[in-house]
């Protein structure tokens, strides 16, 4: 029971407020003592103020030994010292007093408590001394926290030595044990505590365990030494347990505090709650508890780094961490560690270095806990790293990892902040090695987050060097890290707030392979940026959430915005491309409206010129030329928006203007790279005649001109040199081996361009076209070519990419990509009439219709010829092309049997051979033949003479079997439409029964979740009357321990058979162990008689067999026979069940409650009190004894 105040009992009576528990330390030490003195009186003494006693206590230990004063007056002033704080007073009361007893005693174990006392003094003055030297203080002569457990341990062995059995001796080892436990150093291993620490506390407990003995479990001090080991030990159930047990049997008990203990465990075991509560408690039972203010200050600190830095919460969590509990803390007492600690992380936040360096070295100089000191040196890391001093700084971060372990554990911060320190010395190996290491024990995103930096950083400058080497090993590596960085945001169990460095890092590592993810991650990136808008900045009256977000993307970093767009502009989406340069733009604008001093000037002219750009994509020329214009008056010697504008003006006006402004641009500019490379451009499309010596070729010096005296690894020069080289292969003579041999070489100058433009830029897609060009048409190697297309594709996505494509596919005799390939190249923007490409297109099909002998194919050949003659109607050879197709259209459809052709398809080809006829008269008259007049007019007449007279003969042919054949022909085609129908109602059948079986499974699926639905409901609910149940069955003993409430045994009629019901652990056991129980229930009892009456009887059922066996007592005939059967009616099924039906009569048998059918002898020794066994904790904050478990 709680402490009585003012007469009312765990609560208010009357009214009146009940006063809290109080700690009755030093509770029995008497305001004043008076000490008997020899005189002329008998009674004569001397009286001493406890509540005053002088600061030097010399005089009262001569007083002592003069007057021969017992133990009781020696302890008494010496703990009147301690209780003042005078810890050193009272030793040396205690060792003059022990002295003086010694001498003066006859017994020498009459010392024993004073050396006891002593010990304890010492352990108090351990706590409070230094862990480690002060500076200026030499080693031997500093009375460290060790010097004093020696000194503790010393007196505790002489009090052993004198009184071995003396009680107080197990519960000063006990505590002497735990305090050596926390000075060892942490275990080298993850989860482990150290071999030297767990056999000290191993032994503690054993000490515990001694003095609960001798105290018959009533020593409340011992379990809250147990508890504590159990805590060190980290068995944290088993320490709460404890904590609890000590608290339901005394709680009054304050000083120690066993919640500070319950809140600890709750803490370590993830209930943060709980343990708030339990502080809460503690804090509210004793307001001035230094311990429960810095545990309720870290608990609201730790809350605080759940929310995002810049909300509300959390400057109210930190505000009250610091300025309602730890500061209180401090002020209580401005030594303890912990609150030290705490108070100087807040300072070095705050940069107030000399206080972050006074309280992080007196956390380490008084903590007796290791990770406190960690957190100490870890503070002085911090400051040190901030000024630049790296050498102390990285002893610090080695002293902060190996107070908590080093190595394998450590301080992860510490090691975090070592590897920063190796960043800083640009020894990066050594970075990478310890972060490694770091990611491979505990996944830290931080560590995950600084080495995919740093990769990343190795990739940018090897990408900004001219000597490029393969970091695709380090690419990989980074892009894995960030990648599980950005993961582990999702997962809201860790609470990670997504890091924008981290995305833009991603980003730049994907923007040449994967544009596309570069792109999610600058988005991303905007998506935080936005949501870091204030809601005052949003728009009024705008409800929708695109004019939101586009109306305040001006608060945006302009080079977010604008890199967003060019991601836009390389995936051809130019209308996004242009909303977000022009949203950049605003948001210079705006940011110059922020401050006057930033120039924006260079970021506005990027932007514009990027947005003109975009404008030109979109077909929009004089919006683009606006823009250029614009940025040409702010900056007349942009180069750039001149080629661009001299560029459209070329496109408009190809034969003045153009060039003009062509010419004057490459006059202005003959040293720009960008500038040659458009002039040489344009020297490509003038039309003229090629020289039959390419070193007289304009565009060839161009070029040459450009390498050999501005910039010798200009990729565009190069490319064109190679592309001018294989144009001249291509046109050389074939017709001997040495033409051949040359016509090699020339390729193989071309390919020598290529190689030394992919040297330069591997991912030169140009480059890499040309060297596959070359190799199908010099080598015809079109495997490797096709592989070579394949990968620049998504890079060049120009039609002749396309076209190139389809040539190599028709090589390759793959018609349906070669179709593929040129249609694809057709849809491109401004191709879709192409006549080299449709020419291309209908010669596939052509070669299709050969190799299939397909009549469709014939007629997709002849109308892409046709559309390519409709096209260009004045170039000779495509009207050839027609005449050709037509030809052979008539050679291959008269070659074809009967019932694969049709009269009406003869006919018509009839009438295009008639047509071709004409063609090639006329192609055979024209000046400039596509090929030999000769070949042209001899094609001409055999058309005329033999495939007509064929042709016409194959027509009466084919129509005679037509009339021969009409029935069949009409039974085949009404047999192909039924075929067709029958076909398609199969199918619409088996789609039917498809959703047909699809709405049942989601019918039953629908069905399933509802009945499990209603199963959990109903489970819930008997759980909770289960647990109703069990708490109904607890009382409360003499002691006020919890306790299952025993049922006495009802009485049943004569003859009544024995229950046999099971209980829950009887229906778990095996068949050996059913066989055994059906034994025992066939044994037969002794009964007593009894009246008939619908009151409880009194008389007792005695199993015969319990009896035989000396019943519950273990063959004591002195045990109370109410008490046998008590223990009689737990133990017997039968006999509980008959109280049932007594007391819960009406009932059904569903609702009686089960009752455990315990084995043989558990229940013998209940009469004994045995040492109770900590239980298991079945949920929080309650302690479960152990029959309740074995219920569950």
């Amino acid at each position: 029971m709680a402490t009585i105040a003012n007469g009312a009992t765990n609560g208010v009576a009357n009214g009146d407020v009940a006063a809290g528990p109080v700690s009755i330390r030093f509770s029995d030490i008497p305001s004043a003592i008076d000490i008997p003195v020899q005189g002329d009186q008998e009674d004569e003494a001397v009286e001493i103020d406890l509540e005053d006693l002088v600061d030097d206590p010399t005089e009262l230990c001569t007083l002592f030994e003069n007057e021969h004063a017992a133990k009781t007056y020696w302890m008494t002033v010496s703990l009147a010292y301690a209780k003042q704080h005078k810890i050193d007073h009272a030793i040396e009361m205690l060792i003059r007093g022990g002295g003086a007893i010694q001498s003066n005693a006859s017994n020498p174990r009459d010392k024993v408590s004073m050396i006891c006392c002593l010990c304890w003094m010492y352990l108090w003055k351990s706590r409070e001394a230094p862990r480690v030297a002060p500076d200026g203080i030499r080693v031997s002569e500093a009375k460290t926290k060790e010097y004093y457990l020696q000194l503790a341990t010393s007196s505790l062995n002489d009090a052993a030595r004198l009184n071995p059995s003396f009680p107080p001796i197990f519960l000063a080892r006990g505590v002497l044990l735990l305090l050596r436990a926390s000075l060892q150093a942490p275990s080298k291993t993850a989860g482990g505590i150290g071999s030297e620490k767990q056999e000290l506390l191993k032994t503690a407990v054993k000490s515990f365990d001694d003095a609960l003995r001798v105290s018959q479990g009533k020593n409340m001090l011992a379990l809250m030494g147990k508890a504590r080991a159990f805590f060190s030990l980290q068995k944290y159930p088993d320490s709460l347990a404890i904590y609890q047990d000590v608290l339901q049997k005394k709680p009054d008990l304050v000083d120690p505090d066993p919640r500070i203990g319950i809140g600890c465990c709750f803490w370590q075991l993830g209930f943060k709650k709980d343990a708030k509560t339990a502080w809460e408690r503690s804090l509210e039972i004793t307001p001035d508890s230094k311990v429960a203010n810095i545990l309720l200050g870290l608990y609201h600190l730790d809350a605080s780094g759940h929310v995002p830095v810049n909300s509300e919460d959390f400057v109210k969590l930190y505000k009250k961490a610091m300025t309602e509990y730890t500061q209180k803390s401090f002020k209580l007492d401005k030594d303890l560690p912990l609150t030290c600690s705490t108070f100087s992380n807040y300072f070095l936040s705050r940069k107030s270095w000399d206080n972050a360096d006074k309280l992080a070295h007196k956390a380490i100089q008084y903590t007796d806990v290791n990770a406190i000191a960690s957190d100490g040196w870890y503070v002085l890391a911090r400051k040190a790293h901030y000024h630049g001093d790296t050498e102390n700084a990285n002893d610090f971060y080695r002293r902060a990892d190996d107070a908590r372990g080093g190595t394998d554990t450590g301080y992860f911060p510490a090691k975090f902040g070592a590897a920063q320190l190796s960043v800083m010395k640009n020894d990066l190996g050594e970075a990478k090695l310890r972060l490694e290491k770091m990611i491979q024990q505990s996944k830290s995103h931080e560590a995950m987050i600084l080495l995919g930096t740093l990769y990343a950083e190795e990739i940018f400058a090897n990408q900004a060097s001219d000597a490029k080497e393969d970091k695709s090993a380090e690419m990989k590596k980074a892009i894995n890290l960030l990648e599980a960085v950005r993961s582990a945001w999702k997962d809201a169990k860790r609470n990670i707030s997504p890091d924008a460095s981290v995305l833009l890092n991603l980003a730049r590592l994907y923007e040449t392979d994967n544009p596309e993810k570069a792109l999610q991650c600058l988005q991303q990136v905007e998506q935080l940026e936005l949501e870091q808008i204030p809601s005052s900045e949003y728009p009024e009256g705008v409800t929708e959430e695109a004019e939101v977000q586009t109306a305040i993307r001006k608060f945006l970093p302009p080079q977010l915005l604008n890199n967003i767009g060019c991601f836009h502009f390389q995936a051809e989406k130019h209308v996004l491309a242009s909303e977000m340069f022009e949203a950049a733009l605003g948001a210079c604008l705006k940011m110059s409206e922020k401050d006057s001093t930033v120039d924006t000037d260079a970021l506005v002219s990027s932007i514009s010129f990027n947005l003109g750009r975009s404008y030109e994509s979109q077909g929009l020329s004089d919006k683009a030329v606006e823009v250029y214009e614009s940025l040409l008056n702010r900056h007349d010697d942009y180069a750039d928006a001149r080629a661009r504008l001299a560029y459209i003006k070329l496109r408009q006006s190809p034969n003045k203007e153009g060039p003009d402004a062509v010419a004057k641009l490459y006059q202005d500019n003959p040293s720009d790279v960008e500038v040659r490379a458009l002039y040489g451009w344009y020297l490509g499309k003038l039309s003229r005649k090629r020289p039959g010596n390419i070193v007289e070729d304009p565009e060839f010096r161009h070029y040459k001109h450009t390498l050999q005296n501005y910039d010798k690894h200009d990729r565009y020069a190069l490319v064109g040199m190679g592309n001018l080289h294989m144009m001249q292969a291509r046109e050389m003579r074939r017709e001997t081996d040495a033409d051949k041999q040359k016509r090699s070489a020339a390729y193989g100058k071309a390919v020598e361009f290529y190689e030394k433009a992919l040297s330069l830029d591997p991912k030169n897609a140009y480059a890499a076209q040309g060297v596959a060009i070359a190799l199908v048409e010099d080598k015809k190697d079109y495997k490797n070519a096709l592989a070579i297309f394949n990968k620049v594709r998504d890079t060049i996505r120009e039609p002749s990419l396309y076209v190139n494509l389809g040539h190599i596919y028709a090589e390759l005799k793959q018609f349906s990509k070669a179709i593929e390939s040129y249609e694809i190249a057709l849809s491109k923007e401004g191709k879709h009439n192409d006549p080299v490409i449709l020419a291309c297109l209908g010669r596939t099909w052509l070669n299709r219709g050969r190799a299939e002998r397909d009549i469709d194919a014939y007629g997709k050949a002849l109308e892409c010829a046709e559309k390519a003659l409709e096209v260009a109607p004045d170039q000779v050879h495509y009207k050839f092309n027609v005449a050709f197709v037509q030809i052979q259209l008539v050679t291959t459809i008269q070659g074809l049997q009967e019932n694969r052709r049709t009269a009406e398809q003869l006919e018509k080809a009839a009438k295009g051979l008639e047509a071709a006829i004409e063609s090639l008269d006329a192609i055979a008259a024209h000046p400039q033949t596509p090929y030999p007049k000769h070949d042209v007019e001899q094609r001409a007449n055999m058309a005329r003479n033999t495939l007509r007279k064929q042709l016409e003969r194959a027509i009466g042919k084919q129509k005679e079997w037509e009339e021969v054949n009409k029935e069949k022909i009409a039974a085949a085609q009404s047999q192909r439409e039924a075929e067709l129908k029958r076909r398609e109602a199969d199918r619409a059948a088996i789609l039917a029964k498809e959703k047909e079986r699809q709405d049942k499974i989601r019918k039953e699926r629908e069905e399933m979740a509802a009945q499990v639905k209603l199963e959990t409901e109903e489970r819930e609910r008997e759980l909770e009357a289960e647990r109703t149940r069990k708490e109904g069955e607890l009382t409360e003993d003499e002691e006020g321990n919890k306790v299952k409430r025993k049922r006495k045994p009802a009485p049943r009629a004569p003859g009544e058979g024995r229950s046999k019901r099971s209980s829950k652990k009887k229906g778990a056991k095996d068949d050996d162990e059913d066989s055994d129980e059906g034994i025992h229930a066939k044994k037969k009892r002794r009964l007593t008689t009894r009246e008939s009456s619908k009151f409880k009887s009194a008389e007792i059922v005695v199993d015969s067999d319990e009896d035989e066996n000396g019943g519950g007592g273990g063959g004591d005939d002195e045990d109370d026979v109410l008490e046998r059967a008590d223990r009689i009616g737990h133990s017997s099924p039968a006999a509980s069940e008959a109280g049932e039906n007594e007391s819960n009569a009406g009932v059904g048998d569903d609702d009686k409650m089960d009752v455990d059918d315990a084995p043989r002898g558990q229940d013998d020794d209940d009469d004994e009190p045995a040492p109770r066994q900590p239980a298991k904790r079945a949920r929080r904050g309650r302690v479960v004894d152990s029959d309740e478990e074995e219920d569950e």
